[in-house]
């Protein structure tokens, strides 16, 4: 079991958010280097939405950064978030490919694939039924 999982405590806290996921290292925002060729567009009120759940729950998924670019993967979302709650460490998972056309790839399929889900109505009905009870 990890320590974390028997003692309830974060991994590390980063601006004061706690830090649940795994992580290399805790990296300042400036030296952050989100995609230019990131076809995905943050709406405000979803950059909010992420940063009340990061400043609530803490970080539970980090920012990917490819060793090959040196640029975001996944997390431009979290990282506009990040910039939001006016932090200014945030978790980072370096991840290796082997070209361009696979950093962008996963840069693509991180964000459309879970557009491809369809949401169990009822389940949710009786998800946040229980959420409320329990409030």
């Amino acid at each position: 079991m990890v320590e974390e999982e028997k003692t309830g405590r974060p991994k590390a806290l980063a601006s004061g958010i706690d830090v649940w996921c795994a992580f290399d290292e805790l990296v300042a925002i400036p030296d952050l280097k989100p995609n230019p060729r990131n076809p995905n567009n943050h709406p405000s009120k979803q950059v909010a939405l992420l940063a009340k759940n990061i400043g609530y729950f803490g970080w539970r998924h980090p920012i990917s950064v490819s060793r090959r670019s040196g640029f975001i993967v996944a997390g431009h979302g979290r990282l506009m978030a990040a910039q939001e709650l006016g932090v200014q460490l945030v978790p980072v998972d370096y991840q290796y490919f082997a070209s361009e056309a696979d950093e962008m790839a996963v840069l693509i399929s991180d964000n459309a694939l879970p557009e491809l889900a369809e949401t169990d109505e009822e389940g949710l009905k009786a998800l946040l039924k229980e959420l409320l009870i329990s409030i």
